[in-house]
């Protein structure tokens, strides 16, 4: 050696990095005390080549981003309103004698989960076709009594609901831009404890069938006869703005329409009042399906402008779970995922819990549900804890949503619009799909609701649609 320092390199005292891609780089540099910018950027659908090639396709053809602008309009500037109750066999259209309609995709009796036999044989019993759950398993079996999703008569049912020829019926009417106006159907909801679409084939469950045909959906019929129609999302805005999500949580806008009903509640006959009120005042989820017929009337209006790539079903049985797009009644299906980030019940946990299971994740596609999360104390328990997860969760549907809702305000996070209008192009991009927040119920049991949480669908059916609609783009060239 010299001694010469001329060849000496001298490392910079501060350093300041622009990390891209894996996160661990820049956790290193940040526990070194180092500055650093971090870029989540993945390639685009995980770098599959065909899934690259279909993206380009949709991304490319500007007749697509004008279908999805529509859409997202309808989503937000549909108007549904409640406009009375009736037997599903008097209003769901093309619903044959006979027939039970379940949640989710199509399903045959041999794959049907445990929680949704049971609510199956409750509803055979109920409408009297089975003397017990007994012979209704046997009828079932049989196929003596027909299955069908309830998506395919307009009508979206929570959990693992069933419904029959007698089930009160919400009928939510939508108008759109003028013409005969969109209706979409939900059942009454059947509120906390020993029911049906919980999972359970108690006599209790059973009778709360019964009550809700032979009471509730007559005083409801008897309140909207004398109060009108009722602006569904009217009060879903303002049980947002109060801090439900109007999926996990509804407690808000069930208190603002008991409060707008009470009148009425009041002059109902006597065989109805006091029944009607005491189910009412024990049930903070009554106004979940009214969201969901409202959402479901939306969507109807949405689905049918062609050739857009915005999800206008999504739906899960506890076995499958699936989507369509707008402008298509093909349903894409996959297996059912579990419900994660959750809360059980003491003594349950995961090995307890049956697959996501239900039509309400229909509210996600309209901007309730996850998309309103970041304004739900509530939900952010699910999410981590803190109102930041929860904000998290908002803006992860903001990355994978066409469009904002001008409806639907989240005063925690800036008034900002809850995000709408699931694109398929946007969650097969960037690898994320929608998270659903739900109930939990038992795989296997009968116990019912064990838990709540958060699940997150399959990237399978995205992926599935996303091959599709760029295929049929081609032809079309």
């Amino acid at each position: 050696m010299t001694g010469t320092t001329a060849n000496v390199v001298r490392l910079p005292e501060r350093v300041e990095v622009l990390n891209i891609g894996l996160p661990m780089f820049a956790e290193a540099v940040r526990a070194q005390g180092g500055q650093v910018l971090h870029v989540d950027w993945r390639p685009p659908a995980d770098g599959d080549r065909e899934l690259v090639r279909a993206l380009e396709v949709l991304h490319a053809d500007p007749a697509v981003d004008r279908a999805n602008a529509e859409v997202v309009r309808r989503l937000d500037v549909g108007v549904p309103s409640l406009v009375t109750v009736a037997p599903a066999a008097e209003v769901v259209p093309r619903l044959p004698e006979r027939t039970l309609l379940h949640c989710g995709p199509a399903i045959g009796w041999d794959r049907v989960c445990d929680p949704l036999r049971r609510s199956m044989r409750a509803a055979t019993v109920a409408e009297g076709w089975a003397a017990d759950v007994g012979e209704a398993d046997r009828l079932l079996a049989r196929g003596d009594v027909a299955l069908q999703p309830a998506n395919e008569h307009d009508t979206v049912v929570p959990m693992a609901s069933a419904i029959g020829p007698s089930s009160p019926m919400l009928v939510v009417e939508n108008p759109g831009d003028g013409g005969a106006p969109r209706r979409a159907f939900a059942p009454l909801n059947q509120g906390p404890g020993e029911t049906a679409w919980f999972g359970r084939d108690t006599e209790a469950a059973v009778e709360r069938l019964r009550l809700l045909r032979d009471v509730c959906g007559p005083a409801v019929a008897a309140i909207l006869d004398r109060a009108g129609p009722l602006d569904v999302l009217a009060l879903a805005a303002q049980g947002v703005a109060m801090g439900d999500d109007l999926h996990m949580r509804t407690q808000a806008a069930t208190n603002l329409v008991t409060r707008t009903w009470l009148p009425h509640i009041a002059v109902l006959p006597d065989e109805l009042r006091a029944p009607f009120a005491r189910y009412l005042g024990g049930n903070h989820l009554f106004y979940l399906t009214l969201a969901m017929a409202a959402a479901k009337a939306l969507t109807l209006w949405a689905a049918e402008v062609p050739g857009s790539t915005i999800v206008t079903s999504m739906a899960r049985n506890g076995t499958t779970f699936g989507i369509r797009t707008s402008g298509t009644d093909t349903w894409y299906v996959t297996d059912a995922p579990p419900v994660g980030d959750a809360l059980y019940y003491a003594g349950y946990g995961p090995d307890d819990a049956a697959p996501d299971i239900g039509d309400s994740a229909v509210l996600e596609l309209v901007g309730l549900g996850g998309p309103a999360a970041g304004n739900s104390p509530s939900v952010a328990a699910f999410l981590g804890g803190s109102m930041a997860d929860a904000a998290a969760a908002t803006e992860g549907f903001r990355r994978i949503c066409a469009g904002t809702s001008s409806r639907f305000q989240l005063p925690a996070m800036g008034f900002s619009g809850s995000p709408i209008g699931v694109d398929l192009r946007l969650v097969v991009e960037t690898g994320i799909t929608p998270k659903v927040t739900t109930g939990i119920l038992h795989g296997h049991s009968g116990e019912g609701q064990v838990g709540a949480g958060v699940a997150t669908a399959p990237q399978a059916c995205f992926a599935e649609a996303l091959r599709a609609l760029a295929a049929g783009r081609r032809r079309d060239r």
